[in-house]
This record gives structure tokens, sequence and C-alpha cells, in this order.
């Protein structure tokens, strides 16, 4: 199986960078790619800041693996993310966006602004724009991380394909797995929706469609404890949280929406960051760091919505813009 988000540096070529050694001094830096990062970037290069945009896997970021969009303005039909995040990126780039890829590893202050590593290369900047998202939570039972790619997957867009008339199950109780179990039906047989309480947590249209699906089971109060497989997933292993009684489901793909865990483990020398690993901001975007930027469901209490994610990009680049103009 496979994900088109799982990008290498040969796309460096398509979006610029070519891994040297970068010696010229950014307004700003934006450390992701996502629906925040992109538009902090349309709005930084149209204010006239130098910008480059690092991003890690490609340019759109996880809206990119999103089957289709039904709650961003302007579009009543919906659309498909993987149109949505190239058509960003090309609006970003158009008015001067740099993209390089390149995962960063160390943010560090200099007396001039800030030093960002990527991939062994060093750029340097007068401020950042922190917009890094979040990686999809695993569930840490046993036969997961041996089992990915042979029938545990995080993205059913990308791997739906393969399960064509079988069945498959779903772990969680969001807006994602909603989402993600809607569109497993049009490949797999069943769905078995497993979710550990009596109550869905996502939107209330989202759960209206799973449950009058024919093609969705729901297991409620349903908590996974492993994956079972031998080289290819066979079934999980679930306990029912309110019996304590242990069961096996034969399935032959479990795909897991539980939440996100935001990408920060590089700033906990740089940014105070909450319990959770996110980054506190005023309603500016700006951190607790003069200089330093957080958007997106990377920063506390984020909305964790699209058109949210837009608005604090737009947000941080004049942030921002006035925070440069204030050093000249």
């Amino acid at each position: 199986m496979h994900c088109p988000m799982r990008a290498s540096r040969d796309l460096s070529s398509a979006v610029g960078g070519d891994g040297l050694m970068q010696d010229a001094m950014y307004d700003v830096i934006i450390i992701g790619g996502g629906a925040a990062g992109l538009t902090a970037g349309i709005y930084t290069c149209r204010a006239g800041l130098k910008t480059l945009m690092l991003e890690r896997l490609m340019p759109g970021g996880q809206v990119i693996n999103a089957e289709r969009i039904e709650n961003f303005p302007g579009f009543p039909e919906g659309l498909a993310g993987a149109d949505f995040g190239p058509l960003l990126q090309q609006q970003a780039m158009q008015y001067g966006l740099e993209i390089q890829l390149g995962e960063v590893d160390e943010l560090e202050q200099e007396t001039d602004g800030w030093r960002v590593s990527a991939w062994g290369t060093e750029h340097r900047s007068r401020s950042i724009i922190i917009a890094g998202g979040s990686t999809l939570r695993r569930l840490g039972v046993p036969g997961e991380e041996e089992l990915f790619g042979a029938g545990v997957s995080y993205c059913a867009t990308c791997d739906g394909g393969f399960f064509m008339n079988q069945v498959v199950g779903v772990v969680g109780g969001g807006d994602s797995a909603l989402d993600e179990a809607l569109v497993l039906t049009e490949y797999a047989s069943k769905v078995l929706l497993l979710h550990r309480s009596a109550a869905f947590s996502g939107e209330n249209i989202l759960q209206e469609r799973v449950l009058a699906h024919p093609k969705i089971e729901v297991r409620w109060n349903t908590t996974v404890r492993e994956i079972i497989g031998s080289g290819q997933v066979e079934g999980v292993g679930v306990v029912d949280a309110l019996s304590g009684e242990t069961s096996r489901i034969d399935l032959s793909g479990i795909f897991i929406y539980i939440g996100l865990d935001p990408n920060t483990e590089y700033l906990q020398d740089v940014i105070p960051l909450d319990n959770g690993g996110h980054i506190p901001t005023d309603i500016w975007m700006s951190t607790p760091v003069p200089g330093i930027f957080a958007v997106g469901d990377i920063r506390q209490n984020s909305a964790a919505q699209l058109v949210s994610a837009a608005g604090d990009g737009a947000t941080a680049a004049i942030a921002a813009r006035r925070y440069v103009e204030g050093l000249r």
C-alpha cells in the first residue's frame, strides 16, 4: 500500500531548492505547507516580504488526502482535497513564495533573527511562522507497526482501493473516522466502525450518513487491543468497554483515526508548549517568543478546521509583516 503524500527530495526541482547551503536572509520562513502555511505565504509575499516555505512531504498538507471537502466556503459542490492543495500552492507561488522540501530539526535564535536547519541545509530569517500541523496518532497496540502497509493504514483515500469487496475496520468516532468510513464504502463489502464510547464526536451530518449507510456497522464501546496477522492483517482483538469481554473480529484492513499529535518535538527547548505539545498563541498568532508565530492545529485551542487554519495563516502573516517592519 502507498500514500501519495509520501514524497521524496526528488520533488525539490518542482517546488524550488537544491539542497545547497543558503546564505540569504529571509523576512519570513514558514515551517509547514498545509492550508495555514500556504495562506500565510500568499499574504507575506503579497506584502513584499521575502518568504521561504519548508515542507517535509508535499505542499497542501493532510488535506490532499481528503476525498472531498464539503465545508470550505465558496465551494457549494465540494472540492477534492487532491485539487485544493495544489491550487493553494499555485496561488502562493505566483506571488513569489519559495518552497523547498525539508524537515526542520533545529531552530536557533541568532543576533539578527533565526537559523533554521532542515535536511542538513541552514536557512536564516527575521521571523518564523510555524505551520507544521499534526501527525495522525497511533493506537500503540501490538501489530500496528509490524503490519503498517500490510493492512494497517491511516489514509482511506490512499489505500481503500486495495480492499475491494473485503471487510475492513475503522477506529475512531470523530470527523475523520466518520468521513473515511464513508469513503471506504466505495470499495469494501462491509465497514466495521469501532468506537470506544457510545456516542460519536463528529459533525451531525456525518453521523447521519454513517448511521444510515447499509455497508457500515457500528460497534459501540469497543476498544482495539491488538492487530492480528502474519504478514498481512487478518483481524483485530477487541475488548468491550462495558463488560470487559474480549473477542476477535476478522477483517482484512484497519484504518486508524483517533486524533492528532502536534509536530513540535524539535521546539521543546525553543518555545513553551502545553501538556499536549501544542504552542500557546495570542489573537495575532504570536507565541511567547518574539518573532515566532504559530498557526493551524499545531497551536493551542485551534478549531482544527481547514477554514480556521487559513484564517490563522492570514492573521500570522499580517502580524509577521508588522514585526519585520519594526526591525527595520
